[in-house]
């Protein structure tokens, strides 16, 4: 499953980032890497992707949402995320 399917307000887990390495360097720089708790926030339809990383909110485009891929958190982690508050 990646971003771009993800239901909004939905908590997921970044499985990988299948992207070039200049881009996954600067989505780390922002907080997303491999295992990190994302909440979905907003899509519009152009395909931008708005998510809650870390505390803050992050807009990415429709590529690069298409390129992260994700798992659903199950629903004991999901109370016990600060992300998800």
């Amino acid at each position: 499953m990646t971003l771009t399917s993800a239901v909004i307000g939905d908590t997921y887990v970044v499985e990988a980032i299948n992207l070039d390495i200049g881009t996954r360097r600067r989505l780390g720089a922002l907080g997303i890497t491999r295992g990190t708790p994302v909440r979905m926030l907003n899509r519009n339809r152009g395909g931008t992707v708005i998510l809650m990383v870390r505390g803050s909110r992050l807009a990415v485009g429709k590529r690069i949402a298409k390129s992260i891929e994700i798992r659903r958190l199950s629903y004991e982690k999901r109370i016990k995320c600060r992300v998800c508050r």
